[in-house]
């Protein structure tokens, strides 16, 4: 009987945390959706295809974005990520991102 108890005590426990992790899931679905349009608008072009043993590393203002594959977009850099974010439909950045929290912030300018 006890064990019966504590089986229906974690199963009561569990279940929030699996409802937050379903939600979670959803938010991330909207941030990739984000992450992609911001690496759509930054493309990556090179004037020659890559040989057969070179590898292309991509960076933006000295922060790297990834290795540019053939027929793959390069992920943003979170600096471009986070202006994205600031010029973006703040429609769909509230959906991805409903409390900021976790959201890239653009880096403050300072004044000379």
């Amino acid at each position: 009987m006890t064990r019966i108890l504590i089986s229906a005590a974690l199963l009561a426990l569990a279940a929030p945390m699996v409802h937050a992790a379903t939600a979670a899931s959803a938010e991330n679905a909207d941030a990739k959706a984000l992450r992609a349009e911001c690496a759509s608008q930054h493309a990556v072009r090179f004037e020659q295809p890559a040989a057969a043993n070179e590898y292309r590393f991509v960076y933006n203002r000295g922060e790297y974005r990834g290795e540019a594959t053939s027929g793959q977009p390069v992920a943003c850099a979170q600096t471009q990520y986070a202006e994205y974010l600031a010029s973006a439909d703040p429609v769909k950045v509230m959906s991805a991102y409903p409390t900021a929290a976790g959201r890239p912030q653009p880096a403050k300018k300072t004044a000379k």
